[in-house]
């Protein structure tokens, strides 16, 4: 017996808000929420839902009856099918609107605390070609469009090198201008997937698990300095030397071309060894005189930019004066520990992966810092009252969580040492409302500044300051 078609269709839907990972939302006859594809606040749309849930449908656009004021023509030819740019059909302007409301909405609704008037988001200068670390995969069986698939024409190179299709771990689709990296981004990606096919080099397929060639990863820096890493699923010196040589005579430019040979079955660069093949193994980013080496495996903020603005409203959020402790728990390599070290009496820096830390200590020494201090291991492990008797009491503490916020016992630690000052910078303003809900009986929200870090996306971090109850 056939299974019945569950799918509903909505007619003349108005799009009212922007929601929860680029979704627009919208109101079902019946009352349920829908959240929709590709579509902005203003727009009236005929739907068909796609996923029923108890409380919501997921749906996509089948016409629009009208188009919202809202609305902007996308850059890129791509846009709708990667995924990577949700609102790049929506004006920049509105894009802030709905990321500071997102921010406001999670600290109010649930969060449920008090909170002071919330600054105005603030926007990034460049709202394309921010993106300072680029990561393309390869495929042999890349991503094929309904006109390629319907057409009678017979596809023979199916070779792709670009972006996963969301929902699809094993499908590439294939791009020739990205918009969020600046040249030359765009013509070594292109470069690479040239001569790879003039010279027969193999794509690899995750299906299969064959193919040599299977990710290129491209970093900038502000200072303008290059770094390329190409991972190859297996060892083929004479292939692999073909072509790094072939990048290293075309693209002079790059200070640093480094490969991984990596025969797992995921493509995490992480546990393997990376081999600097022409260069130096790292380039240099640079702020405020502060000089940062980011290797292939470092974290650094991906809009260089914006990062410094996000740093500087996290130095004076922490309101320094130079007499204070300060701890900076999940520290990474390490950047907003140096970043407000020349205020501070000492900075303790606390991160889970070693290499981060191992990146600290070194770009601290060659800044020449020396009230800093790093330490490796599990925040929650780490940071415990035995570590602060040793270290000292904190008046100030920075934390810089990963998504899923503060363990609960961090929050608890926190708790029971009662700094003066958290300065809580957040890419994830719902986890990050939890951790303030945890806190609120101890202390009060003074300064809340959401910042955009990623245009064109619904990303948005923020940063909150909070000190003791009276």
């Amino acid at each position: 017996m056939a299974r019945k078609n569950k799918r509903k269709q909505f007619e003349a839907v108005l799009v009212t808000d922007a929601g929860a990972k680029g979704k627009a939302v919208a109101k079902a006859p019946d009352g349920k929420v829908i959240f929709i594809d590709n579509a902005v606040p203003g727009d009236v749309v005929n739907v068909q839902t796609y996923k029923k849930r108890t409380a919501y449908y997921q749906a996509k656009v089948t016409e629009t009856l009208s188009f919202s004021d809202k609305r902007t023509d996308p850059l890129c030819d791509y846009f709708g099918t990667c995924g990577g740019c949700k609102w790049q059909n929506m004006q920049y302007q509105h894009q802030l609107f709905y990321k500071q409301q997102e921010v406001e909405n999670n600290l109010k609704r649930l969060g449920q605390i008090e909170l002071p008037e919330v600054t105005p988001i603030l926007g990034s200068e460049k709202t394309y070609f921010y993106r300072n670390k680029m990561e393309f995969s390869f495929s042999s069986n890349r991503w094929l469009s309904l006109e390629e698939i319907n057409s009678e024409v017979e596809i023979d190179n199916k070779n792709g090198l670009g972006f996963h299709i969301p929902g699809m771990w094993d499908k590439i689709l294939d791009i020739d201008k990205c918009h969020l990296q600046e040249d030359p981004s765009n013509a070594i990606r292109n470069g690479v997937k040239q001569f790879a096919v003039e010279n027969e080099l193999s794509f690899f397929n995750p299906r299969t698990q064959e193919g040599l060639l299977r990710t290129l990863m491209i970093r900038t820096t502000s200072t303008q300095e290059i770094m390329v890493l190409v991972q190859f699923f297996y060892e083929d010196k004479i292939k692999r030397e073909l072509l790094l040589n072939f990048l290293k005579e075309r693209f002079p430019e790059i200070n640093s071309l480094q490969y991984v040979v990596n025969e797992k079955a995921n493509d995490t660069i992480y546990d393997q060894e990376v081999i600097c093949f022409y260069g130096k193994p790292y380039i240099v980013e640079e702020m405020e005189g502060l000089q940062f080496k980011i290797n292939a495996k470092s974290f650094y903020q991906t809009n260089s930019e914006q990062a410094y603005e996000l740093y500087k409203v996290t130095r004076d959020f922490a309101d320094l004066t130079g007499n204070e402790t300060v701890y900076d728990l999940y520290t990474g390599t390490g950047t907003i520990a140096q970043f407000v070290a020349q205020k501070a009496k000492k900075v303790i820096g606390v991160e889970a992966v070693p290499e981060a830390i191992e990146d600290a200590k070194e770009n601290a020494k060659n800044n020449q810092i020396n009230n800093v201090d790093f330490f490796v291991g599990d925040m929650k492990n780490v940071f415990t009252q035995n570590f602060i008797d040793t270290h000292g009491q904190p008046d100030v503490i920075i934390t810089d969580p990963p998504r899923n916020g503060m363990h609960k016992d961090v929050v608890k630690q926190i708790i029971a040492i009662l700094p003066k000052r958290i300065v809580y910078v957040s890419c994830n303003s719902a986890t990050q409302a939890r951790d303030l809900a945890m806190l609120d009986q101890h202390y009060k929200v003074t300064q809340v500044q959401p910042v955009d870090m990623f245009p064109q996306t619904h990303h948005v971090e923020n940063v909150v300051c909070l000190t003791l109850r009276d």
